[in-house]
């Protein structure tokens, strides 16, 4: 549904009838998603940190199998490679950068958050990029799952004026990307992916919540891979 997606945004006055049609069940399904799972993850983040971490991880592992078919090529090149380690090395010197930064001092600041979903609107448009892993970098995570849960306007607002501005800009530049350099363009994705790991990972501890960690772990890789293989069927 992706590309029909994109389509249907950047096109929307063309066909509105159609086009909202369309998109507006999607709409609506993802805000009742977002309230119901919102809660939902702030709970098991606050209670399994290591747990929850490690599951997102095994998720994101085996969801690259179908970002790969998805490239659509029947050789990797080098410059294939070159794209992936590009993005792979810019997502380890953000996390290297976030941890040098005092983020906290900026987080009440409208400005900040406007930045904030200005670039939490990539992990929205462009396939294989987590916006949570966006809001994790950014220190913002937690705080927009309390947002969330408790309707804080002062904080969700903010986000939602910089989730419009970044996404319009996203749409256009994803659809070009893809139109002229698309196999280049999941390679990058896939840098992005790996590197997100470095984000989540939340160290590794020899107990009984290490172990459920790993269990959990591979379950979800084993979700990840079936879920690819049922997209691609």
């Amino acid at each position: 549904m992706y590309e029909k997606i994109v389509d249907s945004i950047l096109h929307f006055f063309k066909d509105i009838k159609n086009n909202l049609k369309f998109l507006l069940p999607i709409a609506i399904g993802t805000f009742i998603g977002i309230f119901i799972f919102g809660n939902l993850l702030k709970i098991v983040f606050d209670r399994f940190y290591i747990e929850t971490s490690f599951t997102f991880i095994g998720l994101i592992l085996g969801s690259l199998k179908l970002v790969i078919k998805q490239a659509n090529i029947k050789k990797i090149t080098l410059l294939h490679i070159l794209c992936m380690l590009i993005t792979l090395s810019f997502s380890i010197y953000l996390v290297a950068l976030e941890n040098t930064l005092n983020i906290i001092s900026y987080i009440n600041s409208n400005s900040y958050l406007i930045l904030a979903g200005a670039l939490m609107s990539a992990g929205i448009i462009i396939p294989g990029v987590s916006k949570t892993v966006i809001l994790m970098m950014l220190g913002l995570y937690e705080i927009y799952l309390s947002a969330i849960s408790t309707l804080n306007l002062s904080i969700l607002l903010p986000i939602g004026v910089g989730l419009f501005i970044g996404g319009t800009i996203f749409l256009f530049l994803i659809n070009f990307l893809f139109k002229f350099v698309k196999s280049y363009t999941y390679f990058g994705i896939i840098g992005f992916i790996l590197g997100s790991i470095f984000v989540i990972y939340p160290g590794f501890t020899f107990d009984i919540h290490g172990f459920i960690s790993i269990a959990l772990f591979f379950i979800s890789f084993i979700i990840g891979l079936m879920l690819s293989n049922l997209q691609n069927e």
